[in-house]
């Protein structure tokens, strides 16, 4: 079939794109804007890249799937209507792309792209659709000749419902994306209880308050019992994190941090599950090289270093800047900064309080404008708010020969960066601003 994709630039449409790509379909897409991801479906899966969305787009399409964030109105959406092509939500979609596999769902408030790669690196047979690119195999995609599948679940729209999952992993739960549940709780938790309940195999972080109310038959890792003597190392100036799981001996993965050694005996429990041997996934785990935008070191210096990181909740954020001081002082690194991007306006709204506790310990702050991600916006004193960092409120920031720069509204240079541990934290385009390439 011809596919074409509307908002194919997302990272979770693309990976669709990609794998659909791979099992011989044509595909095409549209975006906002060119990109990263447009220039890769481009050039080596031989997409026709349309910029910006254009109603001939979809002329000669078999089937169009929508973003989450495309609307009735979109010029595209409505052509393909008038044609009378078939038009599926991504959500829809995964319903046929994933019906006749054998899927290996992870889902969780916080960990899952993480959590899916190490597991992907577990299987190497095996293909994979995650929702962040893996270093191991540079995409967020990899197709292998079977119907094994290891997928990040998504749950911010129920869409994990339609995956079909063979064996489901859950890191956590976490009450999120809320406005689509109608800030319903019990609504919220019921999808998350369904998932499993669809799944034959189901590993489950036992000391999550939810997944352990839960009845039903499971492999539960207790990360306070089963996990022992958590290591933080360096491995030629990179972090990784040696632990003890059960009675199978000790591990080491790439990253730093507890909640790196949970992700990383999750994906081992559930492999093992699958009939792989503890010897050999002790081995293969070092193939995991990390994701991109997680804890993400792009530049290393002996006196300066800069980390991407899309941490965009509390948690996330929290998790990570504990690891970043193990970071820090490992490295003898003066000083931590952190650059935020809020993501959505009602993210920070319903977890403001949250946000400005998580920061407890940084430096230096510096808030960007709130990436809206297509909501209306919502009037939010930052600097109010964050008054006790005394944070520095900028437009954007970039970054030029190994210094990052602080921007206000008219690109003047507020401050520079040169020495310490910087982060940067977000889901918007924070991550292009960081590497110097907006």
């Amino acid at each position: 079939m011809r596919i074409h994709f509307i908002g194919i630039g997302g990272i979770g449409l693309s990976a669709l794109a990609k794998f659909l790509a791979g099992q011989g379909h044509t595909i095409s897409g549209s975006d906002m804007r060119q990109s990263e991801i447009t220039d890769d479906l481009a050039l080596n899966y031989g997409a026709k890249i349309t910029i910006p969305h254009h109603p001939d787009a979809v002329e000669g399409a078999d089937r169009v799937i929508y973003s989450a964030a495309v609307r009735p109105s979109n010029v595209e959406y409505q052509r393909a209507k008038e044609l009378g092509i078939e038009l599926l939500s991504r959500k829809e979609a995964l319903k046929f792309i994933l019906g006749d596999k054998e899927v290996y769902a992870v889902g969780g408030a916080h960990g899952k792209s993480t959590t899916s790669a190490m597991l992907a690196a577990l299987l190497p047979e095996t293909n994979a659709l995650i929702g962040a690119i893996s270093k191991e195999f540079g995409s967020n995609v990899r197709s292998a000749p079977n119907d094994r599948v290891v997928f990040e679940a998504d749950e911010s729209d129920e869409s994990f419902l339609n995956s079909h999952p063979h064996l489901a992993i859950v890191t956590n739960v976490e009450p999120e994306h809320m406005e689509y549940y109608e800030y319903d709780e019990e609504r919220f938790y019921n999808a998350y209880r369904k998932f499993l309940e669809l799944a034959e195999i189901r590993v489950l972080n036992g000391e999550d308050p939810f997944l352990a109310s839960l009845e039903m038959e499971a492999v539960r890792l207790f990360p306070s019992k089963d996990l022992r003597n958590i290591q933080y190392v360096l491995v030629e100036g990179e972090p990784h994190t040696r632990f003890e799981l059960r009675d199978l001996g000790s591990f080491e993965v790439f990253g730093f941090g507890e909640h790196i050694a949970l992700d990383a005996a999750l994906a081992i429990l559930a492999a093992m599950e699958l009939g792989e041997e503890p010897e050999t996934l002790r081995e293969r785990l070092r193939n995991y090289r990390g994701i991109k935008k997680r804890f993400d070191i792009i530049q290393n210096d002996e006196y300066c270093v800069v980390i991407d990181d899309y941490g965009h909740h509390p948690t996330e954020i929290r998790a990570t800047l504990q690891a970043l001081k193990t970071f820090r002082q490992m490295r003898d690194l003066p000083r931590l900064k952190a650059i935020w991007q809020p993501h959505k306006y009602t993210r920070t709204l319903d977890n403001l309080k949250s946000f400005v506790e998580c920061f407890e310990g940084v430096d230096e702050l510096v808030i960007l404008p709130i990436w809206s991600a297509g909501e209306i916006e919502i009037p939010i004193d930052l600097k109010g708010a964050f008054s006790r960092y005394e944070p520095i409120m900028a437009h954007r920031v970039t970054r030029e020969d190994g210094v990052v720069k602080i921007l206000d509204e008219k690109g003047q240079t507020i401050r520079e960066l040169r020495e310490g541990l910087i982060a940067a934290f977000g889901a918007g385009d924070i991550t292009y601003q960081i590497r110097g390439e907006r």
